[in-house]
């Protein structure tokens, strides 16, 4: 491991032995303190968050958009000092801090026994999501995470999604979608986030407007298994709350090729996203590129 991933793996090792030791208005006050800096400094994650935001808001002028830059970066690091935090909340505390809309669709969808796909895109924190699901609905769900570097950041992730009930596969050349087409075909749930991808199996979408890349999985799984695909979208309601919202199924077209199938569905998903995203943009946790003439041409996409 060289110096920078040894860096890397201590500063997070940090973060989840010290933040959640702290009183909670110490870690609230940190985390603010650490966004308020990064945003000031004005680095390229900040830029690209603006600029992603203006894609979103396209009427907000510069103002409007460093005071939703701003937002945003206090709502990143919210999610980092709650994930830090989360695996020392009891039941409880988790239920008492999440309430989701129409959660009826998804308990509908589960008792069918056809398995559920549910999609999200970086929206509030997903985590706190995902441990509502394992403690309020007591339903254990599988979910994928990218392979981080280095390997024992990825080991930490892994770890501490697992603590929250969560069954983890890594992202890895294509080998999870075999895994989770068995689970949904066992009438289980998989969750994934699901509003970028710049590789070349990513299904082009228009996004507010311009053209985008997400991902074709739970459009494909959803065919292959015939699972209910459910998109959700969350946001923060002031300092104690998060709230969420369960979208209408995205149903498998009737005629037509798996492809093109899977382009009417991952729009159909890409719009759920949209009207989050776009009620509640302070929430959208996106500091990379996404927009495909975002992209520049030696192929940079961070």
């Amino acid at each position: 491991m060289n110096l920078r991933d040894r860096l890397t793996d201590g500063l997070y090792g940090l973060g989840w032995s010290t933040v959640k030791k702290l009183p909670e208005p110490a870690a609230t006050g940190l985390g603010r303190r650490i966004a308020d800096f990064a945003w000031r400094r004005r680095g390229k994650s900040v830029l690209r968050l603006e600029s992603n935001l203006a894609r979103v808001v396209p009427g907000a002028d510069a103002e409007r958009l460093r005071e939703l830059s701003r937002a945003g970066m206090r709502s990143y690091m919210r999610y980092w000092m709650e994930s830090f935090r989360l695996p020392a909340w009891d039941a409880e505390r988790v239920r008492e801090t999440v309430e989701i809309k129409d959660e009826h669709i998804l308990r509908e969808a589960l008792a069918s026994g056809r398995g559920v796909i549910v999609a999200l895109p970086h929206l509030a924190n997903w985590d706190l999501a995902g441990a509502w699901v394992t403690t309020y609905l007591g339903v254990p769900f599988t979910t994928v995470a990218e392979r981080l570097k280095p390997e024992s950041l990825f080991d930490r992730f892994v770890a501490y999604r697992e603590s929250l009930g969560m069954e983890v596969l890594p992202h890895s050349g294509g080998a999870a979608f075999g895994t989770l087409a068995r689970r949904l075909r066992s009438g289980g749930l998989i969750c994934l986030v699901a509003d970028r991808d710049l590789s070349a199996s990513g299904v082009e979408v228009d996004f507010f407007g311009a053209a985008a890349r997400m991902p074709a999985g739970p459009a494909l799984l959803a065919q292959q298994t015939g699972a209910v695909l459910l998109p959700v979208t969350l946001w923060y309601d002031g300092p104690d709350m998060m709230r969420g919202r369960i979208h209408p199924p995205v149903e498998v077209p009737g005629e037509g090729t798996r492809p093109a199938k899977s382009a009417v569905m991952t729009q159909a998903v890409a719009d759920a996203f949209a009207s989050g995203i776009g009620e509640h943009p302070e929430d959208w946790h996106m500091l990379q590129r996404l927009w495909l003439d975002d992209l520049e041409p030696r192929g940079d996409r961070a």
